[in-house]
């Protein structure tokens, strides 16, 4: 009998280990599974990514794309969905990069080129605006610093007495605040290096290139650099020769009633259309009395 009891008991023992290794190994892939089933399916939808870092000016090619699935309600509008999509964008042909393209970023259509086999100024212009062009050179494009997608204003001189024995030069600011979309072929934001520019493309309206036209017939226009961030629109009215510049004996300028400040000093000055010499005041001794000759305009 005490055989068959320890027999028994040892039987129990080993079933009842075995019971807790079933118990840890198999109840919990089971909760496991049954948590996975109970949530919810979600669908991926292919989105087409770069495979690695695209360059602004590169033309793609299907080794710089791959496929990722994504969540439907997390795909970009307007998302690829095929690598062959993407390689036909531009008029059936690989399109090239008009902005820099991060790894694993989705490829989107005003990321690259469309009709044409470059990178294309007019795909960076705004709606309702237009490209003009600048002659400038390496002062009037402020040395070159202007890189594209600086802000600048830009300013006209001329002057206003081509055929006086004397200067007087205007200064004018055509535009502020405009978006500088290239400088001579150069029309790539993430450049870093500086050059010495011949010409300038900027961002304006309709009625700026207008403005812009005109002044460049008149006189010699030039880049002002505008710190990045800074929107303000300066109240700056023309600026001339006598506004700032101090004759002879040392008088300041003096403001004729309704008209713009003049130097009493000789220079030649404007009032509205008419341009005209001033003679500066006789020098009268003290005591003695003061004989004024008509002055001929």
């Amino acid at each position: 009998m005490r055989v068959i009891t320890i027999v028994s008991l040892a039987a129990s023992a080993v079933l009842g280990l075995g019971a807790l290794v079933v118990a840890k190994t198999v109840l919990p892939n089971g909760g496991a599974a049954k948590s996975a089933a109970a949530a919810p399916e979600v669908k991926g939808v292919s989105v087409v990514v770069a495979a690695r870092p695209i360059k602004y000016g590169d033309r793609l090619e299907a080794g710089m794309l791959t496929l990722v699935q994504a969540p439907a309600n997390m795909v970009p509008e307007g998302a690829f969905q095929t690598i062959q999509q993407v390689l036909g964008a531009d008029a059936g042909k690989p399109p090239v990069a008009l902005t820099p393209i991060a790894a694993r970023e989705p490829v989107l259509p005003a990321k690259i080129s469309g009709p044409g086999a470059r990178p294309t100024v007019a795909a960076e212009l705004a709606d309702g605006m237009r490209a003009y062009t600048l002659r400038v050179d390496d002062s009037s494009g402020v040395g070159g610093h202007a890189l594209p997608g600086d802000r600048v204003d830009v300013v006209l001189v001329r002057d206003a007495t081509p055929n006086g024995p004397d200067r007087t030069w205007v200064s004018h600011v055509v535009v502020q605040n405009v978006r500088l979309l290239g400088v001579d072929l150069n029309a790539d934001p993430t450049t870093e290096k500086p050059a010495s520019p011949s010409t300038a493309t900027i961002e304006v309206s309709v009625e700026e290139a207008q403005k812009l036209s005109i002044a460049a017939t008149v006189g010699k226009l030039s880049l002002a650099l505008r710190k990045t961030g800074e929107v303000e629109i300066a109240d700056a009215g023309p600026l001339r020769t006598g506004d700032f510049l101090v004759g002879a004996g040392g008088r300041s300028p003096v403001r004729a009633p309704g008209g713009p400040a003049r130097a009493a000093s000789g220079i030649m000055v404007i009032e509205g259309t008419a341009v005209k010499r001033e003679r500066p005041p006789p020098v009268v001794a003290p005591g003695a009395s003061a004989v004024v000759a008509s002055a001929n305009p």
